[in-house]
């Protein structure tokens, strides 16, 4: 059985939560006060825009960016309600089949009430849908229906059926609910209690939704330590260590009411080093945002997202192996597919996802890879497609995105690359230089000009390219100034800060 830890390090103004798993980082969760997340949140939005070619619509929820709707989370009710099918994994799985055009079943100006499915991403606005899903630790309630459906990671039957059992007997009439994996082998009074907390967030949602006027938020989404909390306990857990007092008490109190046991872990970290420290997590946070993962075996990961897709290249680097090629590849591979899937986990990367393997001439050891990265998914609560290995040696598979990866909520795009993740060459930026002399000349007819310019690349423009600067120059009758520029390229590999003791 995996030991785990979850330790939270709140400071006010940002919230950062480490689950360690056999006291290795599996994942990071970090929240910001000014770009708090919004998955979970239910508001009371207008209807701005509606698309009948894109069968979509724009709605305000009262943030800065509209919110998009997809016309399949929109609610008919002309529609039969389709049955809540038995393999749902989670409530985004749930919504009936649309048979009425969005436009007939919205209009410009109408007021809905509906719920973040996912985070603003990049440019784009957060995604919501009609069918609304409370979460608890158990059971979600869901809009809409009244069947009951179980988690399809709850796999024996008789589980199942004692489950539903147990829902059916205490579920109000007007709801659906579905039942999720934490709740197996846990007592009816648990899940009774999940319920009632559940049920009286709904009751609130309800009357605050014929009170309030669009756009106004109905329901926000616990804070990050409290939901991430919630989400991630488990009997595995030994200890929730927290290094803020206020926090603390929130958390414990919040767990009372959902899981009194898990608030009896909650401990407060006293110590001197920073908590991430004491752990070793600041380091392993550096790690993630790298590009290149090395393997237990000397072979490597090289890591490239895009706003499309992100691709894994698997490379044996400096692992040959000691008794054949084909040993060699197939051990790199089942390697590779290993720490990929942590590397999606501690990354939070979803959305279309390619991996790069190392190419197998039989079919067997492709079998035996596409097997071990099935197992090492089991452990990731993301739900994901996983195509087989395709003739170029390629799994393309996708992974549930819900919020920015973790490489987008610490950095942001060079602004001297633009994104590239490579700067021009001293040649390159020379010969432009030229280029760009001469046009300047033909367009004005000037003959004196002053070019601010970095000292190595002057250097290199009179050293390596004088003969050529000198007939440009002659050629166009013009004289130049050069004027050294403080910048050197040095400065890009500076730090942005450096401690220095006084004294």
């Amino acid at each position: 059985m995996t030991a785990k830890k979850l330790i939270i390090n709140a400071n006010g103004s940002e919230i950062r939560i480490a689950l360690l798993e056999d006291g290795q980082l599996a994942q990071v969760f970090i929240e910001r006060e000014k770009d708090k997340g919004l998955v979970g949140n239910v508001y009371k939005a207008k209807v701005s825009r509606i698309l009948p070619g894109m069968q979509s619509a724009f709605v305000d929820i009262g943030i800065d960016r509209a919110a998009f709707l997809y016309g399949g989370d929109v609610i008919d009710p002309t529609a039969e309600r389709a049955a809540l099918r038995e393999e749902l994994d989670d409530a985004e799985d749930f919504k009936p089949q649309v048979r009425t055009p969005i436009e007939k079943l919205l209009r410009q100006g109408q007021e809905i009430v509906v719920q973040v499915a996912k985070d603003p991403i990049g440019s784009k606005g957060p995604r919501v849908t009609m069918f609304l899903a409370v979460p608890g630790r158990y059971v979600v309630m869901l809009s809409d229906t009244n069947h009951i459906g179980v988690s399809r990671r709850i796999e024996q039957a008789s589980e199942r059926d004692r489950l539903k059992k147990i829902v059916s007997e205490i579920k109000p009439e007007d709801v659906g609910v579905i039942i999720r994996t934490a709740a197996v082998d846990i007592e009816s009074d648990a899940i009774a209690r999940d319920m009632r907390y559940l049920n009286e967030t709904w009751k609130m949602i309800v009357s605050k939704t014929s009170k309030s006027k669009a756009p106004s938020l109905l329901y926000r989404e616990p804070e990050l330590h409290m939901k991430t909390a919630r989400d991630l306990y488990a009997k595995e857990v030994d200890e929730i260590l927290i290094d803020n007092r206020e926090a603390a008490d929130e958390l414990k109190s919040f767990l009372t009411r959902v899981i009194p046991e898990a608030s009896e872990k909650v401990i407060l970290y006293e110590g001197r080093n920073p908590i991430f420290d004491e752990y070793e997590i600041e380091f392993d946070i550096a790690k993630a945002l790298n590009r290149k993962v090395w393997l237990p075996s000397g072979g490597y990961l090289v890591i490239d997202q895009t706003e499309a897709l992100t691709s894994f290249d698997v490379n044996t680097g400096k692992f040959v192996g000691k008794l054949s090629a084909k040993e060699t590849i197939l051990k790199t591979n089942l390697e590779a597919v290993t720490e990929i899937v942590s590397q999606l986990r501690l990354r939070n990367i979803g959305g279309i996802i390619v991996l790069d393997l190392i190419d197998m001439e039989e079919q067997g050891d492709r079998d035996r890879v596409y097997n071990e990265l099935e197992s090492a998914l089991k452990a990731d609560k993301a739900k994901a497609n996983v195509l087989k290995i395709n003739e170029l040696g390629l799994i393309q598979m996708t992974r549930k995105r819900t919020s920015e990866s973790l490489q987008r909520q610490l950095t942001e795009t060079c602004p001297h690359c633009d994104g590239l993740g490579s700067v021009r060459s001293l040649e390159t930026s020379g010969f432009d230089l030229i280029r760009d002399i001469e046009r300047y000349c033909v367009r004005t007819n000037a003959t004196r000009l002053k070019i601010k310019i970095r000292k190595d690349l002057r250097d290199w423009l009179l050293r390596e390219e004088q003969k050529l600067f000198n007939e440009i120059c002659t050629r166009n009758n013009i004289a130049v100034e050069f004027i050294i520029s403080a910048l050197s390229r040095d400065d890009l590999t500076e730090s942005h800060y450096e401690l220095q003791m006084d004294g």
